[in-house]
């Protein structure tokens, strides 16, 4: 899930200037005033995540959002696969740019967004076209017998690698995973985050889809990082 941070080119370790941290922020606004708007739908979803739940900024938000959709625009995709709901943010921003005949099957394994996530896809414009499964991938998503077009990780960093066979298996050729946070904030480069177990899953995931020559891949520095990879 999302950070909601920018990556800067800042050192690990060293704490960004008032100066820094201001040019950062106004191009932050001038990216979100020259992309497409999110919606009002979305934008109160964004709102609720972060008044009502604990980690709200793991959203994907309005310019990975827009993002999404446009991805989803280009791949045309089927079926999409995603591996960490949360509020529902992402799901609902890919499921704009679905085609009629397409569907999002959406995956999280903390229940206890359920109650808060379920209503906002449900009373959504795309309910008909998102499938919201409570549970672990990992384990229910050989049972579903779908081949999948597109996938969006963003769930349990710890075991990145893991989901990434899960869902490899579960792609067609040619099909595109998108998977987040893999420069983690630039942990993945700081030694002060050498016994943190969320890193080293960053890290692990990275190093191992870096030599995986049953895919091509490429790093986004957008956000905290986004890789975008291609199943051969």
């Amino acid at each position: 899930m999302s950070n909601g941070k920018r990556n800067s080119s800042l050192t690990p370790g060293t704490a960004a200037t008032d100066a820094e941290v201001s040019t950062i922020e106004a191009l932050d606004s001038y990216i979100l005033t020259h992309i497409d708007p999110e919606g009002d739908y979305l934008h109160r979803l964004w709102r609720a995540t972060n008044v009502q739940t604990v980690h709200g900024r793991m959203a994907s938000g309005h310019l990975q959002g827009r993002l999404l959709k446009m991805m989803v625009e280009m791949i045309r995709p089927k079926n999409i696969l995603e591996v960490g709901t949360f509020s529902g943010y992402s799901a609902l921003c890919m499921a704009e740019g679905l085609p009629p005949e397409g569907r999002i099957y959406t995956f999280e394994i903390n229940d206890e967004m359920e109650d808060f996530t379920r209503p906002w896809i449900e009373q959504s414009p795309y309910s008909d076209k998102i499938e919201f499964i409570i549970g672990d991938a990992n384990q229910l998503l050989p049972e579903l017998g779908v081949t999948f077009d597109m996938a969006f990780i963003d769930g349990n960093k710890r075991t990145y690698k893991e989901t990434y066979e899960t869902v490899l298996a579960a792609m067609r050729s040619g099909g595109f995973i998108l998977a987040d946070n893999t420069l983690w904030d630039g942990h993945v480069i700081d030694p002060a985050y050498d016994d943190d177990q969320q890193t080293q899953g960053i890290r692990e995931f990275n190093d191992f889809i870096a030599k995986d020559n049953r895919v091509e891949k490429v790093i986004l520095p957008l956000r905290d990082g986004l890789t975008l990879i291609r199943k051969k």
